[in-house]
C-alpha cells in the first residue's frame, strides 16, 4: 500500500487502520475479478470490519474503487521512484519501466491485475506512474533525446502500449516477459527518436539492483 505520514494518536491509528483495511478489500476485489458490485456488507466483512464504519469514510462504494485504484498506481510508481533512483536519462528511464512492470506481473500480481483492470481510464490522471512518466516525457523533449512534439499523445502512446503489456504478462504466461519488455521498449524508444541501435542498447541496459 502507498504510504504517508503515521497518525499523531489512538483514534487517528484506528481510523487509518480501518480506512486501510477497506482499501486493501478493494484493491483485492478490483484484483480478483474487477467486479465493483459487491455489496458494502461484503466488502466490510472482508475488510474485518463494521459495517456501519464504511461510511465514517466513503459516501458510496465508487468512490472507495476509485480511491483503490489510486491508492494501487501510487504504489506502482512509488516501486519505480525507489528502484530507478539515480537514472538521468529519460530514455533509460522509459525502458526500464517496461521491464520492471514485466517482472511486477510476478512479485506484485495484485497490484498488476488492478492496473490490468482499471488503467486505461488512468493514463491521463495525474496521479500514480503517468504522473511520472509525463516527467519524464517532458524531460526527454526539453534535453532533445526524444523528438515527438507532443507529450501528452506519447503518454497515451506509452500507457496503451504498457497495458498490452501486463496483459501478456498475464493472458500469456509462457511468453518469455523479459524479452518482450525489452522488445517492446525498444519498439517505444523508436518511436519516441531514437536511433535504432540506440533504442536497442537502452532497452536492455542492466537494471538497477532492487533497494
Amino acid at each position: 500500500m502507498s504510504t504517508s505520514a503515521p497518525p499523531s494518536n489512538r483514534f487517528e491509528r484506528r481510523r487509518a487502520e480501518t480506512r486501510g483495511a477497506l482499501v486493501r478489500a478493494a484493491r483485492q476485489i478490483l484484483a480478483e475479478s474487477g467486479d465493483t458490485g459487491a455489496s458494502i456488507q461484503a466488502i466490510a466483512e472482508r475488510a474485518d470490519v463494521g459495517f456501519g464504519s464504511f461510511y465514517n469514510h466513503f459516501d458510496s462504494k465508487a468512490e472507495l474503487f476509485e480511491t483503490a485504484v489510486i491508492d494501487a498506481f501510487e504504489e506502482f510508481g512509488q516501486a519505480f521512484d525507489e528502484r530507478l533512483t539515480g537514472i538521468d536519462d529519460p530514455a533509460e528511464l522509459v525502458g526500464a519501466g517496461f521491464r520492471l512492470s514485466a517482472r511486477m506481473a510476478d512479485s506484485h500480481p495484485e497490484l498488476m491485475q488492478v492496473l490490468r483492470r482499471r488503467g486505461l481510464g488512468h493514463i491521463h490522471s495525474g496521479n500514480g506512474l503517468a504522473r511520472r512518466a509525463l516527467r519524464d516525457l517532458q524531460a526527454g523533449i526539453a534535453s532533445g533525446r526524444f523528438t515527438t512534439p507532443d507529450p501528452v499523445v506519447a503518454l497515451s502512446a506509452l500507457g496503451g502500449t504498457l497495458l498490452a503489456l501486463v496483459e501478456l504478462r498475464f493472458a500469456r504466461p509462457e511468453v518469455d516477459g523479459d524479452e518482450a519488455a525489452a522488445n517492446l521498449a525498444e519498439m517505444v524508444l523508436r518511436m519516441l527518436g531514437l536511433p535504432a541501435d540506440d533504442a536497442h542498447e537502452v532497452a536492455r541496459r542492466p537494471l538497477p539492483d532492487a533497494v
